[in-house]
């Protein structure tokens, strides 16, 4: 396994606990140098604690209505956090979407794929109560959780309170902010001016980064998104945006979704409809879908096979295998 060189230092999570009394003391989360610094929620501040606290939330599987389901269900490390399913749904529901990442929360303006929850503290609940997802009151859950003496100790060593409703979404928030991924082979070579890219993976970037694609206007760096909303022109059921303006332009335009890791988050699209990168990549060559809503800046790019074929080329140079086969992220069973 390669040197992990941008994982989480989490030195010391839990093991000794007992031992110290259940004692909570400050982490940092180490991060590349070309990333901002994360601006932490006051009273959420990093620790030990509240790190292994939200760990073993998301890993839980009494967060969901028959005790079946956790957080991972959808977000499994290997495939960046996404689950490989076209769409995420266990319940009766409205919609289904595609599972997004949970690389980068930390820097992320809002949350949800119309934007409309504007911390990653509040963000915690909406999986919980949706439905579609887990399906569970939060006064259910902290009655399952408050008989587990580890819950009650972990909660009280690093919030300083029973288990509630504040320390659940905050530990879960916690533990998001760590997945922290930029040590891909793009990075080594564009930032550490490293030499292992080949020509092709040169001449993708060069497309990707063009004035002709116009890829990076909207998938900028260093996270390859720009956090706004577009249409792609789909003509489906989902109205996306409009959800939550209530605006018929804003139908169907979806939050720009980062592309670190691309490669192993499949199926692509909000509906999953794509299961390759050269079929992205094809689908934006012919200019996108017919949506009345669509981006204009989608149009068709007229590239060659092999142009095409240096774009997914360069996609792939955005895995991150370090962050994937991070240990530190897994359950404590797993570790």
């Amino acid at each position: 396994m390669k040197k992990l060189i941008f994982c989480v230092f989490l030195s010391g999570i839990l093991s000794g606990c007992a031992e110290e009394g259940l004692k909570d003391r400050a982490i940092s989360f180490k991060q590349p140098h070309y990333f901002p610094q994360i601006n932490f929620p006051e009273g959420n501040e990093p620790t030990h604690l509240r790190f292994e606290l939200g760990k073993k939330l998301f890993y839980e599987v009494k967060l969901s209505k028959n005790e079946d389901l956790s957080c991972a269900s959808c977000h499994r490390l290997p495939a960046a956090f996404t689950d490989g399913r076209a769409v995420s749904s266990f319940h009766e529901n409205e919609f289904a979407r595609n599972a997004p990442t949970l690389a980068n929360l930390a820097w992320s303006p809002y949350f949800m794929s119309e934007g409309g929850v504007p911390t990653l503290e509040l963000q915690a609940l909406g999986p919980i109560h949706e439905k579609h997802e887990l399906s569970l009151s939060m006064e259910e859950l902290i009655d399952r959780l408050k008989s587990s003496e580890n819950y009650s100790a972990l909660s009280k060593a690093a919030y300083g309170r029973e288990l509630d409703a504040f320390a659940i979404t905050r530990a879960l928030a916690c533990f998001e902010r760590a997945l922290i991924s930029g040590d891909s082979k793009f990075d080594r070579y564009y930032f550490l001016n490293s030499n292992d890219y080949s020509e092709l993976e040169k001449q993708g970037m060069a497309l990707f980064f063009s004035e002709r694609t116009q890829c990076s206007s909207c998938h900028a760096g260093p996270f390859f998104t720009d956090y706004q909303f577009y249409s792609l022109g789909f003509e489906d059921s989902d109205i996306g945006l409009e959800r939550r303006t209530y605006l018929a332009s804003d139908r169907g335009k979806f939050k720009t979704p980062t592309l670190r890791n691309i490669e192993l988050t499949a199926p692509y699209m909000h509906n999953g409809s794509m299961s390759s990168l050269e079929e992205v990549v094809s689908f934006y060559n012919e200019g996108g879908g017919q949506g009345a809503t669509r981006e204009t800046r989608i149009r068709k790019l007229n590239l060659s096979a092999e142009e095409e074929r240096a774009l997914v080329a360069f996609l792939e140079t955005l895995t991150d295998w370090n962050f994937v086969q991070n240990e530190k992220f897994l359950a404590a069973e797993q570790d």
